[in-house]
Order: C-alpha cells, then structure tokens, then sequence
C-alpha cells in the first residue's frame, strides 16, 4: 500500500488486508491516548500555522524549527487515524521526532520536503481564502470514507479482510487530507490535487 503526497511528502504504509476480526470493535478505544495527543498537537499546529503566516508574509521564509514540528505532528495524526481505522496492526509509538525524513519506526512512514525558501506570499496571504474549496471537498470525502471504514468493520468483523475498494478510497481519502492538511499548515505553497488517485499497492 503506497501513498504519494508531492512536492510535500511522501507516504508509504505496509500492512495486510487480512486482519483480525476483533480490531474495529477494539483499536478506536485502544487509540483513546493518541486521539488525545493528536488533538492537542493539533490544536497546536494551528498555532504554529499563524506563526508561519506572519514569518512568510514578511520575510518570505518559513522557519525550519516549525516546519520540522509540523511534519512531526502530521505525521502523529496519520499513524493514530491509519490505526482506528484498523488499516495497521501494531500499535503507533508515541514518537515526537522532529525530522523531515521518517524515523523508519512504524510500519505508516512519511517523509517530507517542506517549502521554506522563497514562498509564494501572496498565495500565503489569502491562504485562509484559497483553501475553502479544498477543505470543503475534503470534508465531503472524510464523510464519505467515514461510511466507508463503518461498511469495512462489518466485513472485517465477519471475513476478518478489508474489501480492497473500501481500503482503496479510504487509503486515498487520507491521501487527500494530508495534501491539504499540508497546504492549510503552510508546508507548500503548490495547491493540493484534489484527485483521489488509486493506489497501486492497496
């Protein structure tokens, strides 16, 4: 199972179809501690974000510190949410390393290249305005893979395997909110494709 996110980031994850009947009745309350955290870490993004905004509107420049915190916390929020969809077996560490390419330590794996120099500060500007039709597609699509991983439960549940169309578009689905999320926390200055490419190793 891939993910591609670029120029930003890219994603892989390694896990099977087959997993084990009990998971969607038990992993989202397993998760509880790093809803939690990423809750937190996201409140703190945002933040982080109004930082940035200022820094890049006036300087041109994203601060490599925040940058690198950022990556931290995407990368936080994508293993917590890959595990209470269950589409991963081992539980996430609780990681807070600060670096744009992955530790290697889970089997959900994101490297980034944040865009620090020479941004775009227009598009910066009017990032909160720019954004709107994304995040309103992405959240059609975040409801609709929520539809999704609740049809998948019930056949995980019964055949112990995730259909692989459902895995697919959910899989893609978070594709789609890292892409974005990347664009809102200032990350890249490239709009993110709203496209929900199929992976090609689902």
């Amino acid at each position: 199972m891939t993910y591609a996110i670029t120029p930003t980031a890219d994603m892989h994850l390694d896990s099977p179809i087959e997993t084990q009947h009990w998971r969607p009745l038990v992993n989202w309350l397993l998760a509880v501690p790093h809803l939690v955290i990423a809750n937190a870490l996201g409140n703190l993004a945002n933040i982080l974000s109004i930082i940035s905004w200022f820094s890049i509107v006036f300087t041109g420049r994203m601060p490599d510190g925040i940058a690198r915190f950022q990556c931290m916390i995407l990368r936080y929020e994508a293993r917590a949410y890959s595990y209470v969809a269950f589409l991963r077996r081992p539980y996430p560490v609780f990681e807070f390393d600060m670096t744009n390419s992955d530790p290697s330590s889970d089997p959900l794996r994101v490297d980034f290249a944040p865009q620090l120099l020479d941004r775009n500060r227009l598009t910066v500007a009017f990032r909160l305005i720019l954004i709107i039709p994304a995040v309103l597609y992405t959240m059609v699509i975040a409801i609709a893979a929520f539809v999704a991983v609740v049809a998948a439960a019930l056949a995980v549940i019964v055949t112990g395997r995730w259909p692989r169309g459902l895995r697919s578009f959910v899989i893609d689905a978070g594709r789609l909110t890292l892409r974005v999320s990347a664009y809102g926390r200032l990350l890249t200055d490239t709009y993110p494709s709203l496209t929900l490419a199929s992976t090609k190793h689902a």
